[in-house]
C-alpha cells in the first residue's frame, strides 16, 4: 500500500483523491533551458513524502538535485550540470573533468577512476594506438545516456516511480562498453534505489573500474555533522604524516566551511551486515537530517571518505570503489584489476536513503554500530594493510 500523509491507502483509494498520481507524486522529463546547462534533459522525480530529485539523463543518468521538503541532501558546485557539448575530459593535464563536478550522485568509470594513469594499449590489437591516457575518474560522467523509459509502475497496492537508459563508452580500435541503469523510488518513501550493469560490447578484452562519488552538502553537512560506517581499519589517509593533524579536522566529526582548508581523502576498510550491505551515513542531529548510502561488499569491496570542506565547495563524498585508492597501477601489480571479455558483465545496487527526524537517525546509527564499531579517535593511525580483493564471479550478460 502507499503512505502517504500519514495514512496507508489502497491504488483505489488514492484514485479517489485525485485525477492523477501526479497531484501527489511521480517522474516527468524536463529540459533545462538557460546558461551551461541549456539543453540537459532530465527526469524529476517526487514520491510524495518531500522527495525530490532529478536523473540527469545527458550525464549518464547521475542524479544531480536532491532535497527532501525543500531541505538540499546533494551537492551542488558552480559548474553546474554541464551540457555534455561543453566537456573538456581531456583538458587540464587531465583535470578538466573537475569542470563538470557536481550533483549528489557522480558515476567514475567504467575503464578508468581515481587520478590520471597511462597504460599499454596491445590489448585494442591496433598498432597506432600504443597507450591509452586517463583523465581522472574516466569518461563516463560525461556522456549522455539513450532513454530507454521512464514512469509509474504498480504492483498490486504499491507504485514505483522508474527510469531505464542505457550510457554507451567506446572507441573504434578501443573500448566498447554499455552502462545500462536502472533507478527506481517508490511512492511514499524516502529511498532511491539504483541497480547499474556493466557490459563489455565489444570482442577485446578490456579493463574495468568503478567508482560512486556520493555527494552530500549542506545542511545535511554543516559544523558538528557525523560520519557513521562499520569501520574495522583506517587504510590510508592522503595527509598522513607530519600534516595528518594540521588542519584539526579527522574522519568523524566534519567542521565549518574553512576558506584555506586543502581536501582530505581516506580509504576505510569496512565490515558487512549478515545480508552482505555495508551502510554509511552522515548526520546532522540538530537539523534532524542525514543520508544513508548502502552498498554490497561483494559489489563494491573499497570504501572512500573524501572532505572538501573549503568555503565556497564543501562537500563530503562518500565513495564505494571496486578498487584500492592506489589505482590500476596497484591493480594491475597485485592481480586485482578486472577485465571483462566480450559479453561479461558486472553488476551494483546501490540505496540511498534520507534520514529525516531524529527515529530515522537513530536507526541508522544503530545499525551501523550493530555492524562493527568505528575508531572513537578522530585521527586512526592508517595501518596501510590493503586486504586482497576477491571478486565474485557473476552471470555474463544476455
Amino acid at each position: 500500500m502507499v503512505t502517504l500523509y500519514g495514512e496507508r491507502r489502497t491504488r483505489r483509494e488514492l484514485s479517489a483523491y485525485a485525477g492523477s498520481l501526479s497531484q501527489f507524486a511521480g517522474v516527468r522529463l524536463m529540459t533545462l533551458g538557460d546558461g551551461v546547462e541549456r539543453g540537459v534533459r532530465l527526469l524529476e522525480f517526487r514520491t510524495g513524502t518531500g522527495l525530490r530529485f532529478t536523473v540527469l539523463i545527458d550525464r549518464a543518468m547521475d542524479i544531480g538535485d536532491c532535497e527532501h521538503n525543500g531541505m538540499a541532501i546533494g551537492w551542488h558546485s558552480a559548474t553546474g550540470f554541464r551540457h555534455p557539448g561543453l566537456h573538456d575530459y581531456e583538458g587540464e593535464g587531465g583535470l578538466g573533468w573537475m569542470r563538470s563536478f557536481s550533483g549528489l550522485l557522480v558515476t567514475c568509470g567504467l575503464d578508468h577512476t581515481l587520478f590520471m594513469a597511462e597504460e599499454p594499449a596491445d590489448h585494442y590489437n591496433y598498432r597506432p594506438r600504443q597507450t591509452v591516457k586517463h583523465s581522472i575518474h574516466g569518461r563516463v560522467g560525461t556522456i549522455p545516456a539513450r532513454l530507454s523509459g521512464y514512469g509509474e509502475r504498480w504492483d498490486g497496492d504499491d507504485c514505483w516511480l522508474w527510469c531505464e537508459g542505457i550510457v554507451r563508452q567506446a572507441a573504434v580500435f578501443g573500448e566498447h562498453l554499455e552502462l545500462t541503469r536502472r533507478i527506481e523510488a517508490k511512492v511514499g518513501t524516502d529511498e532511491i534505489r539504483i541497480t547499474d550493469r556493466v557490459a563489455n560490447r565489444g570482442f577485446s578484452p578490456t579493463p574495468h573500474m568503478y567508482m560512486y562519488h556520493v555527494n552530500v552538502g549542506h545542511p545535511v553537512l554543516a559544523e558538528g555533522s557525523r560520519y557513521a560506517a562499520p569501520i574495522r581499519d583506517v587504510l590510508w589517509a592522503a595527509h598522513e604524516g607530519e600534516n595528518y593533524r594540521a588542519q584539526n579536522v579527522g574522519y568523524d566529526r566534519m567542521p565549518a566551511p574553512q576558506e584555506r582548508f586543502h581536501e582530505q581523502v581516506w580509504e576505510h576498510d569496512v565490515v558487512a551486515d549478515a545480508a552482505g550491505q555495508v551502510p554509511v551515513a552522515l548526520v546532522n542531529d540538530r537539523a534532524g537530517l542525514g543520508l544513508e548510502v548502502s552498498f554490497r561488499k561483494d559489489q563494491f569491496p573499497c570504501l572512500f571518505e573524501w572532505q572538501a570542506l573549503q568555503s565556497g565547495l564543501y562537500a563530503l563524498g562518500i565513495e564505494p570503489s571496486t578498487d584500492h585508492v592506489m589505482g590500476r597501477g596497484r591493480a594491475r601489480e597485485t592481480g586485482e584489476l578486472i577485465w571483462l571479455h566480450h559479453g561479461e558483465e558486472r553488476r551494483y545496487d546501490v540505496t540511498f536513503r534520507v534520514l529525516a527526524g531524529a527515529p530515522a537517525l537513530a536507526a541508522s546509527l544503530g545499525k551501523i554500530a550493530a555492524i562493527a564499531t568505528q575508531p572513537a579517535d578522530s585521527f586512526p593511525k592508517p595501518s596501510g594493510q590493503f586486504p586482497n580483493i576477491t571478486r565474485k564471479k557473476q552471470e555474463p550478460a544476455g
